[in-house]
């Protein structure tokens, strides 16, 4: 398992697969399995029973995890994707984006 250097609550574009250049939030990240879902990319049709929460059913759209590597973190200085990179200020660990020298 490698050590993933993008975290929920990131604004991430899409650098491939189907949804290439599409951009949005990381709402959760699965570490095990190397995926984050990303608001409004990725979306699927599930298909439901009717239960007590949705007594119609139906098909419902939702998110489905992307792979980490077809994701990149956005700089939010010069709105452009940026590699991330982990620099220790003072005794605390912080990430910052190789672009800018931004800390994130």
């Amino acid at each position: 398992m490698i050590k993933l250097k993008i975290k929920s609550g990131d604004v991430v574009r899409v650098i491939a697969g189907d949804h290439k250049g599409a951009e949005g939030k990381v709402l959760r990240v699965y570490k095990e399995k190397n995926k984050a879902v990303v608001e409004g990319v990725n979306m699927v049709s599930k298909h439901t029973k009717p239960s007590a929460k949705s007594p119609q059913g139906g098909i419902v759209k939702k998110e489905a995890p992307i792979h980490i590597s077809n994701i990149s973190l956005i700089d939010p200085k010069s709105k452009e994707t940026t590699r991330v990179g982990v620099k220790t200020e003072g005794d605390k660990k912080v990430r910052f984006s190789k672009k800018s020298n931004q800390v994130l």
